[in-house]
């Protein structure tokens, strides 16, 4: 299994990065110092996680003191709500670029479809209509700069997708969006393949620890654990190397150097086709439904408007 996917850019996604949501500021420089001590190339980063700055510090100790290039390294960051209008867009990302202390970003995404107001918080009474065209046009013209080396979307469904498609001068290169064995989005796999749209995993463990998120426990499934045994590996590298094996890069999240490790260690192994098939098996559980975003006030009056595609 190769280490990095290509995008339609021609550029390579590593196939498995650091997620570095709900890392504490304090605990990002020695988290990002041990994933790419243990190999990890990706860094996945967005302003919401109120930590970039502290990225930013960590990626620079790492260039100066020759553990590792910057071009050997990917980074993506994110458009975060409240800097959709287009005249937003280029102070954002420029922001994101000082915080991160680089000249480039490799990846930039719309963080979501949902819109607030510039400088508020996400509650029912900021919310404003997307406009995914005017939006995405600004993203296009990072893209046309060579500030952002790929430009995509987070959290789009297949309808949401397809409507960008139709408007879109530059195809997005990715669409990262929550996908693991228990939600395991094979209709927008499938979409996101046939139109060149690499599909990016963040909460690939299912979410554990977030605050946001009800429902079952990935690493406890009664199947997992059996295809764990077979294989001696753990639940949790059984989980990411499934999402290799379905052409997905992965973007596990953690602050702890051994589970950091022991995420790596998803190369020189596979899961055979046999085994494979029993994860088709396990019922199907969106755990991030956003319900945040549904309102009287919103856009999205159900979670049916949000996601749109039947899969709840």
């Amino acid at each position: 299994m190769a280490e990095s996917f290509v995008l339609n850019t021609g550029a390579r996604i590593p196939s498995i990065g650091l997620g570095t949501m709900q890392i504490e500021p304090g605990a990002v420089d020695g988290a990002i110092y041990a994933a790419v001590k243990a190999g990890y190339r990706h860094i996945d980063c967005a302003p919401v996680y109120c930590n970039e700055k502290q990225v930013g510090l960590a990626l620079k100790k790492l260039v100066e003191d020759g553990v590792v290039k910057r071009e050997d390294l990917f980074i993506t960051s994110k458009l975060w709500s409240g800097d959709h209008a287009p005249e937003d867009v280029p102070e954002a990302f420029g922001t994101t670029l000082k915080d991160l202390q680089i000249d480039y970003i490799d990846l930039f995404l719309i963080h979501g479809p949902i819109r607030i107001r510039k400088g508020t918080t996400v509650s029912p009474e900021n919310f404003l209509p997307p406009d995914i065209p005017a939006t995405w046009g600004a993203m296009e013209k990072l893209y046309d700069s060579g500030k952002a080396r790929a430009i995509g979307v987070s959290n789009f469904s297949c309808k949401k997708l397809v409507d960008l498609f139709t408007v879109a001068r530059v195809p997005p290169a990715v669409n990262q969006v929550e996908c693991h064995l228990i939600w395991q989005q094979d209709n927008l796999r499938k979409l996101c393949q046939s139109r060149g749209v690499h599909l990016s995993a963040f909460s690939p463990l299912g979410s554990l620890g977030s605050p946001a998120v009800n429902g079952a426990n990935l690493l406890s499934d009664p199947i997992v654990i059996s295809v764990a045994k077979k294989l001696e590996k753990t639940p949790a590298q059984v989980a990411l190397r499934w999402g290799l094996q379905m052409g997905q890069s992965v973007l596990p999240k953690s602050a702890n150097e051994a589970r950091i490790k022991e995420n790596f260690d998803i190369f020189n192994w596979s899961i055979s086709e046999d085994l494979m098939a029993k994860f088709c098996e396990i019922k199907q559980e969106r755990l991030l439904k956003a319900e945040f975003a549904v309102h009287p006030l919103s856009v999205y009056k159900t979670l049916e408007d949000l996601w749109e595609d039947g899969e709840i």
